[in-house]
């Protein structure tokens, strides 16, 4: 093996662990607020009075409020002036305390009741005619309101959403690097512990493990390991494999940091790659580079995924999603979900701008042989893009 692919274990590569030092700072008070302003006025643009946001990835941007969705409405209402309302079950009350991040004024709801009704009297307390809808609300939330809201109409939130969460702030920034470099290092111990015979599961296991003992919120938020023919599959095949030398490597994993996401794919030999393998993992590391090398403020989402194309069609793949080639988009945002609004795809002509936060992984599909992705993430800025990690420079390694 090469000196970064094999000769450890995972019991020496954990026992080296230690929680990330100096962590950024969370989100500050002053910052929700700049943020709720700002929703404010995109509202005021749409021509909404109020905006309603589902548990959620949203939920917490505007509120602090880690919360995923369940069957319970638990939401916020932004209106375009005064204090924000939270609603929440009333048995749930102390909890949502202990998670607001902002002042409040909370309204409850008992198990019996219609938590709809609650929100359609919250609505036309400020004579709201129209609202705004959290796009990721499911639809039996968009279907309770409708039905009880009567005159009020409903209008979809996303240019309000998408508007405030796709340009992230320095604090946001800080967040995402330290993910993302915490699943860098993760990669690395990774790619030591491999070994012949070593199971799909247990480098999974492994993966979690190394990303609860650097500090990340809950382990893994994800991690899919493919060996050898897997890796034609961009999101693997079902059951377990076993390593074995002369193997192609796919791993594709992150963890969370304060809610922030990561997301790091490296694609490597386990001994000894083949002409073919080299060729391709070097022209998608190309494609990748040219992808970045692309980004300018101004520019549509849909160039960069261009770019990456015309860099694979010159090396003989494609054309379009045509295999061998790029069956998938380029990339995809990423902040407090990891795949968010824009996306670096043929159609979506969001205009960059400094802020906005990207996956760069071109793949390349070699149909029933193999298949290499490398991704890392960049963030645009006044001039073109930053990575948050560095690319990979070889086949023999992940980093």
């Amino acid at each position: 093996m090469s000196h970064a692919v094999g000769g450890s274990s995972a019991a020496i590569e954990l026992s080296d662990l230690r929680p990330w030092p100096k962590r950024p700072a969370p989100i500050a008070q002053s910052e929700y607020a700049a943020r709720a302003e700002h929703a404010r006025h995109l509202l005021a643009a749409l021509g909404a009075d109020a905006l309603v946001v589902n548990a959620g990835p949203s939920l917490r941007y505007f509120s602090g409020v880690p919360w995923a969705p369940s069957e319970r409405l638990v939401a916020l209402v932004l209106r375009r002036a005064g204090k924000p309302v939270a609603l929440c079950p009333e048995f749930e009350r102390g909890s949502l305390h202990a998670s607001l991040a902002i002042d409040v004024d909370l309204r409850t709801w008992e198990e019996h009741d219609d938590p709809y009704r609650l929100l359609t009297d919250v609505l036309e307390e400020d004579g709201v005619r129209t609202v705004a809808l959290d796009p990721l609300a499911p639809f039996g939330v968009f279907d309770g309101l409708r039905a009880a809201c009567g005159a009020i109409a409903i209008g979809n939130a996303a240019p309000v959403i998408d508007g405030c969460r796709m340009l992230k702030s320095p604090a946001e920034l800080a967040l995402i690097q330290q993910a993302m470099a915490m699943t860098l290092e993760v990669h690395r111990r990774a790619a030591r512990i491999l070994s012949p015979g070593v199971s799909t599961s247990e480098v999974k296991r492994f993966i979690d493990a190394a990303h609860r003992a650097l500090g990340a919120d809950a382990g893994s938020t994800f991690c899919a390991v493919q060996f050898a023919h897997a890796t034609a599959y961009p999101h693997g095949v079902p059951g377990e494999q076993r390593l074995k030398s002369g193997d192609l490597v796919l791993i594709d994993t992150g963890c969370q940091v304060q809610g922030y996401h990561s997301d790091v794919t490296r694609t490597y030999v386990f001994g000894t790659a083949s002409a073919k393998e080299r060729s391709v993992w070097q022209h998608e590391r190309e494609a990748q580079q040219a992808a970045f090398d692309a980004v300018r403020p101004g520019l549509p989402c849909e160039a960069i995924d261009h770019a990456a194309r015309q860099s694979l069609q010159r090396a003989g793949y494609g054309p379009d999603y045509r295999l061998p080639g790029l069956p998938h988009r380029t990339g995809h945002g990423i902040g407090l979900a990891i795949h968010e609004p824009a996306y670096l795809v043929r159609g979506d002509r969001t205009l960059l701008a400094p802020g906005m936060c990207f996956s760069n992984e071109p793949m390349i599909v070699v149909p029933h042989e193999f298949g290499v992705r490398l991704e890392d993430h960049f963030y645009v800025t006044e001039h073109g893009a930053a990575w948050f990690t560095p690319p990979a420079s070889s086949i023999e390694g992940p980093v």
